[in-house]
């Protein structure tokens, strides 16, 4: 069983959701206290131990690939200004050379197609998906949770949390295979994959995250993958199809997530990880206190 070492994080999309702050910032740019979303997803994947992240963008994007880069201009003034510890937190904050690649999606064709494009990047080797419209706090990094559970069992492996039964209409969720205990266990056998079904006729209360581990079959699928659901060449239409010959689980990590896609996502994830921030989380707990009380 090969190791999980490769990461693709589709960054292509418009943002529409967060208008019109996406006109002039790509979304996963948009900053998150003190750094970009998007650094908050690469910073979980590194210490799940991916050691090379492919990045599919879109015309407009650009400022994500300059980010990675290293800044001469501004790391020679800290250092001449003797500001070492911002300096080295910047630095350490910057992927080693030669770890990243820049893939662009010429058109908007969906999730499906956007990991497709990183086919030759991946080659024979299962990967990682992040969307970095989602960001996930916890102790020990989501993806470094996944993986742990993919050495044990192999296979492709989908995130999950579990969201009030009322609520299911609003997420895509996981069908168990018959029998599974899915309340109670946290590495669950699936067999389906259900958009946003009805109350009455959800399969389970496990909403579908924004994170997998997926066997490279899956890009001979997504090449002929018919457009799905929105006129687009949908992810989960082509793991539908996987499905039906490798065996796929879901797993229930430990952390809360975010989507930062949406206004108030975003506002929640910047609240919630300022309350933790090593400079700042005192200070942003009393203020976020005292906002309470004024109603």
């Amino acid at each position: 069983m090969k190791r999980v070492t490769k990461a693709v994080l589709p960054v292509a999309g418009f943002g529409t959701r967060v208008l019109p702050a996406t006109k002039a910032v790509p979304k996963e740019m948009l900053t998150i206290v003190d750094r970009p979303a998007l650094q908050y997803v690469v910073d979980e994947a590194i210490e799940a131990g991916i050691e090379h992240f492919v990045f599919v963008t879109a015309r407009g994007k650009g400022s994500i690939e300059d980010y990675f880069d290293s800044a001469y201009e501004l790391e020679d003034s800290l250092q001449r200004k003797g500001k070492t510890a911002i300096y080295d937190d910047l630095k350490a904050k910057q992927p080693l050379e030669g770890t990243m690649s820049f893939i662009r999606q010429q058109q908007a064709k969906g999730l499906g197609h956007a990991v497709w494009c990183a086919r030759d990047v991946i080659g024979d080797e299962p990967f990682a998906v992040l969307l970095p419209d989602v960001l996930i706090q916890s102790k020990k990094s989501c993806l470094a949770q996944m993986i742990e559970a993919y050495n044990e069992i192999g296979g492709n492996i989908i995130a999950v949390d579990s969201v009030p039964e009322d609520r299911v209409s609003d997420y895509g969720v996981i069908k168990p295979k018959a029998g599974e205990d899915f309340r109670s266990k946290k590495i669950i056998a699936m067999e389906g994959m259900v958009e946003k079904p009805a109350v009455s006729e959800a399969p389970s209360n496990l909403k579908i995250t924004g994170r997998y581990i997926l066997q490279p079959e899956l890009m001979g699928l997504l090449k002929d993958q018919a457009a799905g659901a929105g006129g687009e060449i949908q992810l989960t239409d082509a793991m539908a199809r996987l499905m039906e010959t490798q065996d796929f689980h879901a797993f229930a990590y430990e952390g809360q997530d975010y989507d930062c896609g949406s206004k108030l996502g975003y506002f929640e994830a910047v609240m919630a990880y300022a309350r933790t921030h090593g400079d700042i989380g005192e200070g942003a707990r009393a203020l976020i206190r005292q906002s309470a009380k004024l109603g």
